[in-house]
């Protein structure tokens, strides 16, 4: 038996980042906080995602998978703007079926001219923020340690005298 998705969203990331609380284009893992933060919210939509980043860090231009987020890291010599027009233009009579995710107007432009519904980044975060506030479980970028977990590494920590054990020395 097959997984009935019922939407598909092709997001603008580093558009959608800005408008996340807690979430800062500055962050080194901007990225995968997005997508940890997208994959829960897709798996209770019963929904995938496509996720375009620009400017990706040399060697790692590309695609991949995260189970339901497919994430597409463009090279710096594109952009994320360009990739998602193509993709889209691939997409043909299919966009109907596919949400952009986007503030950017040329690439709501590009949806449109496809028959792409459109949100904007803010009503996407805004959507997204609705559903954690809903789950019962903390958002992962909001995730702390308990007492009794700090007490259990610091005990694991004085087992070596405050200092690493063999091959671990700096």
């Amino acid at each position: 038996m097959g997984y009935n998705f019922s939407m598909q969203y092709i997001i603008d990331g580093h558009n959608l980042i800005p408008h996340l609380r807690g979430m800062s284009l500055t962050d080194l893992e901007d990225e995968q906080a997005l997508i940890d933060l997208l994959i829960p919210f897709l798996r209770a939509k019963k929904s995938r995602a496509m996720v375009f980043f620009d400017k990706a860090a040399v060697g790692m231009a590309g695609q991949r998978n995260f189970g339901l987020v497919k994430a597409f890291f463009v090279h710096s010599s594109s952009s994320a703007d360009a990739a998602i027009a193509d993709y889209v233009r691939q997409l043909g009579g299919a966009g109907r079926n596919h949400t952009l995710v986007s503030s950017d107007r040329m690439v709501q432009a590009s949806a449109r001219a496809h028959h792409l519904t459109i949100l904007t980044s803010q009503a996407f975060a805004e959507k997204l923020e609705s559903f954690w506030q809903e789950e019962p479980v903390q958002a992962p970028r909001e995730v702390t340690i308990s007492e009794q977990e700090i007490k259990e590494w610091e005990e694991l920590f004085s087992q070596y005298g405050g200092t690493p054990p063999d091959g671990m020395s700096p």
